[in-house]
């Protein structure tokens, strides 16, 4: 009966510390706001010109603006389409190369460099290459993979490499099916790896893919918003799409976590 009523007051004690941590939490992100908020503003005044720097509730007032409107939604969209499929384009190439790689040594020879040499290549460089050889529209989506593909391709080859030799060696002398000697050893090895290499390749994707929409110049992109704001000297428009980006890619981020972590506790089940 003790043990019970102990037990019960943990958690009761929990759940009144966590929104008071989450409280705290909240208060401290709104202050440190505010104070950047206050910054802009006072950078605004003493510049005094709306070209150079726009003051907050100008931006604000072009965003209310701008958020009900079909055309904003359909162009993040078609952004996030872009930059969505060549995100899953290079996870996938990414794992089939590091496997194939590993198995064999002739591929990994005549892969590894070039795709080591794709992780020390600028974006730009890809970018204006590719706009040479494609259309627009498909420039974004390329980029996205090609940042993507070394990424996954050099984290799975690590969670590979990082499988213990020893396990292996007895689950072949126990004649372990391969099905089994790759969800109970290989897989536990590579997720780690695997989860920290999504999270890293999606924000450089997303990065990636919007430079390569504001030199591209798709139709409906938000880099070509950007780039649209710059030309016509549309200073306030160019904020509202800078915001946008950094909004969608804090709930890109904390999406991918989320089903990551999901996907996690399905195997582990």
């Amino acid at each position: 009966m003790k043990n019970s009523t102990t037990s019960a007051e943990k958690t009761a004690a929990i759940k009144k510390i966590f929104p008071r941590r989450l409280a705290k939490s909240s208060a401290k992100i709104l202050l440190a706001l505010l104070f950047w908020l206050a910054v802009w503003q006072l950078a605004a005044t003493y510049v005094n010109k709306e070209l150079f720097l726009p003051a907050p509730a100008l931006v604000a007032a072009r965003a209310i603006e701008l958020l009900p409107s079909w055309g904003f939604w359909r162009i993040i969209g078609n952004s996030l389409a872009r930059i969505a499929l060549g995100f899953s384009l290079g996870v996938a190439a990414g794992f089939i190369l590091a496997v194939f790689t590993h198995i064999s040594h002739g591929a990994d020879i005549l892969i590894g460099p070039a795709l080591k040499a794709m992780l020390a290549t600028p974006m730009a460089s890809f970018i204006i290459l590719l706009l040479v050889w494609f259309t627009p529209g498909s420039v974004p989506v390329l980029v996205s993979f090609l940042v993507v593909l070394p990424v996954i391709w050099r984290n799975i080859r690590a969670g590979i490499a990082a499988t213990d030799a020893q396990l292996l060696e007895m689950a072949h002398l126990f004649r372990l099916s391969r099905p089994r000697i790759l969800r109970r050893l290989y897989l536990p090895s590579l997720m780690p790896h695997f989860r920290a290499a999504c999270i890293t390749a999606m924000g450089l994707a997303w990065k990636s893919g919007i430079a390569a929409e504001v030199i591209s110049y798709p139709r409906l992109g938000i880099g070509s918003e950007l780039q649209a704001g710059r030309v016509y000297l549309q200073t306030a428009d160019v904020f509202v799409w800078t915001i946008a980006v950094i909004i969608l890619s804090l709930l890109i981020e904390r999406l991918l976590v989320g089903l990551l972590r999901r996907f996690f506790l399905v195997h582990e089940g």
